[in-house]
C-alpha cells in the first residue's frame, strides 16, 4: 500500500491531556490574572465566570454546586469517595483501570464494611441490574482505557435512598446525562474540553452536599486538609465555588474558560455531543469494512465515543504472545508518530494492546477522516515484518 498522500491537520488523538479546541493558540491566555490571588475580587470573579459557564453548558440544576479541587479527576474522584462514603454500605462496578482504583480507594483504604464489587473485563461492562439503590453506588461513566461506557442510568432508581457518585471524566461534555440519578459527578479540564491538567471539578447535588455537611465530623478515617471542603459543617454559598482550599493556577483557569466560550459560541452541549459522535461514526464506517481491527467494546451500546479502544483481530497477531502482541502494536504507534499522522494513540499500559483514538469534541472530523487511510498503511507496514507466506516469522 502507498504511503497516504493527505495528513491530519492535528495529529494529536491523546486521551488526556486531550487536543486543544480548533484554532486554539496561546494568545488566548493573555487576560490570564498571573501574579494574583484567586481570592481576590478580580480572582473570584474569574472562577464565578467559569463555573457558570459549566453550569450552563452543562444544563446543571441550579441547586446543584461545583466546586475546583487538585489532583485533576483523581483528586476530585478520592474527595468524593473519603468524604461521602461511610454511612451506607457501598456497590462499586469497575470494568478498566481507573474504576479498579476506586475499589482500592474504597475496600484498602476507608475500609468501608458492606462493599458489594461488581467487575468485568477490559471490553466489558458488568451486569447493572445487581445496584442496590439503598446503598452509595460508585461506577465510572466512561472507560477511558477500555473504550467502554455505561450504556444510560435507567438502573439508577431516581428514589433512591443512596448516593450515586459518578466517575465523569471522559464522558461529560459529550454525553447526555440525566442529573435525577446523579450526586457527586467528577473529571477534570484536560479531557474532553482540552484543557490544562491538574485541576478537577467536583459537582454535588443537594443531597450529596448535606452528606457532605454531615459527614464532617463522623469520618472513622484521617482527612487530609485539601479534601476538607465543609467548612463549620457547612458548605459555604459562594466560597465553596469561588475561594478553593488549593490554589488553582489563573493560567490553566483562563484556558479553560477560552474552551468553555468556545463550546457556547458553536451551540453548547448539543453541539460538543455531535461533534463527537460524527468522529465516532467515521471510525464506525471505516472498522466495518476494515478487516485487521475491531472495536475493544464487546458491544456497540457500550462503545465509547470519546475513547475508543480499537483491537487487532488479524490471525498473525492473534496467534503471538503478549509481549510479542505488545511490541507489534507499539511498532504500529510509532510509525504513526514518526510520520506525523497520529500522536498517542497507543493502548493504555494495562489494557490489551491495541490502539486508543480520542475522537472528544475539539477533534475534527475531518482529521478523523485523514487519519484512517494512515492506520491501514502502518499496519500493512508492520504486518509484513511478521508474515511471510502466512506463517508467523518475525523478519531479521
Amino acid at each position: 500500500m502507498q504511503k497516504p498522500a493527505l495528513k491530519p491537520k492535528c495529529s494529536n488523538f491523546s486521551s488526556g491531556p486531550c487536543t486543544k479546541r480548533p484554532g486554539w493558540k496561546p494568545e488566548v491566555l493573555k487576560n490570564a490574572l498571573v501574579g494574583r490571588s484567586h481570592r481576590s475580587k478580580e480572582g473570584k470573579a474569574k472562577l464565578s465566570e467559569l463555573t457558570m459557564l459549566m453550569r450552563e453548558i452543562l444544563n446543571l440544576p441550579q441547586d446543584f454546586r461545583i466546586g475546583i479541587v487538585a489532583g485533576s479527576d483523581t483528586g476530585a474522584m478520592e474527595l468524593a469517595l473519603w468524604t461521602l462514603l461511610g454511612p451506607r454500605p457501598v456497590d462499586i462496578f469497575a470494568w478498566e483501570s481507573f474504576g479498579e482504583e476506586w475499589v482500592i480507594d474504597v475496600v484498602k483504604q476507608l475500609k468501608i464494611s458492606g462493599v458489594n464489587e461488581y467487575r468485568a473485563d477490559y471490553g466489558k461492562i458488568p451486569d447493572l441490574s445487581r445496584v442496590n439503590c439503598a446503598n452509595d453506588v460508585v461506577f465510572t461513566l466512561n472507560g477511558s482505557t477500555s473504550g467502554v461506557k455505561v450504556p444510560n442510568l435507567n438502573w439508577i432508581d431516581p428514589k433512591r435512598h443512596g448516593l450515586t457518585i459518578c466517575d465523569a471524566t471522559s464522558g461529560i461534555f459529550a454525553m447526555e446525562l440525566d442529573y435525577s440519578k446523579l450526586d457527586a459527578i467528577t473529571f477534570s479540564w484536560q479531557k474532553v474540553l482540552g484543557g490544562e491538567a491538574a485541576h478537577g471539578v467536583i459537582i454535588l447535588s443537594p443531597r450529596a452536599a448535606k452528606r457532605m455537611e454531615e459527614n464532617e465530623h463522623r469520618i472513622a478515617w484521617p482527612l487530609p486538609k485539601i479534601f476538607r471542603l465543609a467548612s463549620e459543617g457547612k458548605l459555604k454559598p459562594g466560597e465553596f465555588e469561588c475561594s478553593p482550599i488549593n490554589t488553582p493556577s489563573l493560567l490553566c483557569v483562563e484556558d479553560m474558560l477560552d474552551a468553555l466560550r468556545w463550546a457556547r459560541s458553536i451551540g453548547g452541549l448539543k453541539t460538543l455531543i455531535s461533534r463527537t459522535e460524527s468522529n465516532l461514526k467515521v471510525l464506525e464506517e471505516w472498522v466495518e469494512k476494515t478487516d485487521w481491527v475491531d472495536f475493544l467494546a464487546e458491544s456497540e451500546e457500550i462503545r465509547s465515543s470519546t475513547s475508543v479502544c480499537l483491537k487487532i483481530i488479524a490471525e498473525w497477531f492473534v496467534r503471538l504472545d503478549e509481549g510479542e502482541r505488545k511490541r507489534a502494536a507499539k511498532e504500529i504507534v510509532s510509525l504513526l508518530d514518526k510520520e506525523d499522522v497520529a500522536k498517542d494513540i497507543n493502548s493504555y499500559k494495562k489494557a490489551p494492546p491495541g490502539l486508543r483514538i480520542w475522537c472528544g469534541a475539539t477533534v475534527e472530523t475531518s482529521d478523523v477522516m485523514a487519519l484512517t487511510p494512515w492506520l491501514d498503511w502502518a499496519y500493512e507496514q508492520v504486518a509484513a515484518d511478521y508474515v511471510t507466506d502466512g506463517k508467523k516469522e518475525k523478519a531479521k
